[in-house]
């Protein structure tokens, strides 16, 4: 898989991708991530990326021809399966988008700013608009770090052990049950019995009931969302 990140603060980025999981990702070749400074196809003296919104509204909106220009100097050397903007208006990020998404070869994902981006560019060029959640960062890159993170961990290889990620909470639409670790004891505080007990069926039929219970307690609307399938 390749990603193209595009920002106008590739600084943001740099710290995300180069450490832990996606650093190896990297270097076993199974993808590649590039980020690209917007700033750098401003045709501006000054670097400008942003100017006033037309109709007098407060904030600034990032300008049409930089982001078009960085966007077509990518689509001219490959095609993107997805043009993905993060705004807050987006589609909100599950794990079901993120198994789609790790099954691309290429992906552009655009960092917004201010007010946002031209619309011109999210009605010409984007295929995807994708929130992490109900509220507003300062900018599209810490949304971007989490989508690329999200996705590339679940391509076969990235992770050691490769069953770790359909494990993984909302996987199922199930919160993921308790684990524990060794000592089985510590200061009194003991690993439930059937996870030492080496009775595999009755571990799963453990870890399930844990995760619905969870589920019920913290998300009940996974469980109803499986009951109006």
């Amino acid at each position: 898989m390749r990603v193209d990140v595009l920002t106008i603060l590739p600084k943001l980025l740099e710290g995300p991708f180069s450490d832990s999981i996606l650093k190896r990702a990297q270097e076993k070749g199974i993808c590649e991530i590039h980020i690209h400074n917007i700033r750098q196809f401003s045709k501006d003296k000054h670097q400008s990326v942003d100017d006033y919104a037309f109709g007098g509204s407060a904030g600034m909106v990032m300008m049409l021809q930089p982001i078009v220009d960085c966007i077509e100097s990518l689509t001219r050397e490959r095609s993107y399966d997805e043009i993905i903007y993060v705004t807050p208006d987006g589609e909100r990020l599950n794990q079901g988008m993120c198994n789609q998404l790790s099954l691309r070869q290429n992906i552009m994902i655009i960092c917004g700013h201010y007010k946002g981006i031209d619309q011109r560019i999210r009605d010409h060029f984007v295929t995807k608009e994708i929130s992490i959640g109900d509220y507003v960062l300062s900018g599209g890159e810490l949304a971007a770090a989490v989508i690329v993170d999200s996705v590339i961990r679940l391509i076969p290889g990235v992770l050691n052990n490769e069953t770790s990620a359909l494990t993984d909470s909302f996987q199922d639409d199930l919160l993921a049950p308790p684990v524990y670790t060794r000592p089985a004891e510590f200061r009194g505080w003991k690993v439930p019995e059937v996870l030492t007990s080496g009775n595999f069926k009755a571990i799963e039929e453990w870890s399930m009931q844990q995760a619905v219970e969870k589920t019920l307690a913290r998300r009940p609307d996974l469980l109803d969302k499986n009951e109006n399938r």
